[in-house]
């Protein structure tokens, strides 16, 4: 199959003006200029478009899709998880595949191909993987907090599961969800498996007085369902991560939005991921984001969706474009260029899928989208990163997902 466009954006090198892409079944077999372009009477012109990797979304909950907008805008993070606890316990086995897959959709069309995604029910992960044709990263969430609980098992079994199954596309890891929801023991022992990991860490203001204070709202509900405390009160929740293992490449790092410089300094010592999810930052009011600190530390940044369940707005969609306008306006000195790369290349370098996904490139799979434009290629990844409508075509793994419109016909 060879593609031609107006403009290919391969984001591991710069925009290319007439360019083509050309897909041997689901592998990308070369990149370049149309006027280099062999057997130029087979290919499908896109006409006038942005052709560019599918997008790759580090951080999302696709069973809370359905949740969207239900909970108004919370007085605090521990007020939140309250109200997510008690709407998760009238789910049942339909209704969370029902909100996983609407959640995949919703990705699907708005041009992610790649999703890094939290699973909390291992048992209905085959089906929900055999129904979706995106490329899935699903870390398998861990919660373990009362003392007598046995954390080496949760965490064996966790293997044993990820061993004997294996996404259509993608891989698995283990999700220890969060410094307050799980033991030391059980953080050694997920360090201990060399799986990839993903980890919320630095989350809210609550998290961070439980660890350094050791006091709070969210310390007290902790202690009150028989969370053993003995390990607050000593340093940061990134300290705390380091201590207990985990801080390391293999790890993904969820929100980051209460980091002091030493937390800085450990994450990018460790080289660990951070994926920051612009639209849930806003919607509980934190603090602000030190995306320039971290980027001048050398923390591959990368952005998320997170979930529907932190939504003010009813419609809202599981979109990285409107994740990429919402950052953009946080921080408009950031270059266009720089900006994609935190929906492209970063997370597939946090994914561990360099060169798979999120570029165009020779061996890449074969996962792109297509933006409708006129312009000069010089204006091209700025109009990528202010894209608002769901992309013209999807392609994933060598098929599209969402056909382009009518080729082009005239003149190879």
């Amino acid at each position: 199959m060879l593609l031609r466009a107006r403009i290919v954006v391969p984001v591991s090198q710069p925009p290319i003006a007439d360019g083509f892409v050309r897909v041997h079944g689901n592998r990308i077999t070369a990149v370049g200029k149309w006027a280099e372009a062999e057997h130029k009477s087979e290919a499908d012109d896109l006409g006038e478009v942005i052709l560019l990797p599918g997008l790759v979304n580090a951080h999302c909950h696709l069973d809370y899709t359905d949740f969207v907008g239900a909970i108004p805008t919370p007085r605090s993070f521990t007020d939140w998880i309250n109200a997510i606890v008690d709407l998760k316990a009238d789910v049942n086995d339909t209704a969370h595949c029902e909100s996983w897959l609407h959640g995949a959709a919703q990705c699907l069309r708005h041009g992610t191909t790649t999703l890094g995604n939290i699973e909390t029910r291992p048992d209905l992960l085959p089906k929900l993987w055999a129904a979706t044709p995106l490329r899935m990263v699903s870390f398998l969430e861990l919660i373990v907090i009362r003392a007598h609980s046995d954390a080496a098992q949760a965490v064996a079994d966790a293997t044993d599961w990820i061993v004997n199954h294996k996404p259509p596309r993608g891989r698995a890891g283990l999700s220890p969800h969060a410094p307050y929801t799980t033991k030391p023991d059980l953080l050694e022992a997920c360090a201990g498996t060399g799986l990839p990991m993903a980890m919320h860490l630095a989350e809210s203001a609550e998290e961070d007085e439980m660890f350094r204070q050791g006091t709070g709202a969210l310390y007290e509900r902790l202690a009150a369902a028989g969370r053993e405390m003995t390990d607050c009160g000593s340093g940061s929740p990134i300290a705390h991560a380091q201590r207990n293992g985990v801080l390391r490449k293999n790890l993904l790092a969820i929100h980051g939005n209460y980091l002091d410089d030493d937390d800085l300094h450990l994450l990018a010592e460790n080289q660990v991921s951070l994926v920051h999810c612009p639209r849930s930052h806003a919607y509980f009011g934190h603090a602000p984001f030190r995306a320039e600190a971290l980027r001048a530390a050398g923390v591959n940044l990368c952005l998320g969706t997170d979930s529907l369940a932190t939504m003010r707005d009813g419609d809202a969609e599981l979109s990285l474009f409107d994740e990429l306008r919402v950052h953009y306006e946080e921080f408009p000195d950031v270059s266009a260029e720089t900006l994609l790369q935190r929906v492209t290349t970063n997370p597939a370098r946090a994914l561990g899928m360099v060169g798979q996904v999120g570029e165009l490139a020779t061996d890449a799979f074969a996962d792109l989208i297509s933006l409708p434009f006129r312009g000069p290629v010089e204006k091209a990844i700025e109009t990528t990163v202010n894209h608002t409508a769901p992309p013209q075509a999807v392609m994933l793994d060598g098929q599209w997902e969402v056909p382009p419109p009518l080729f082009v016909k005239g003149e190879q």
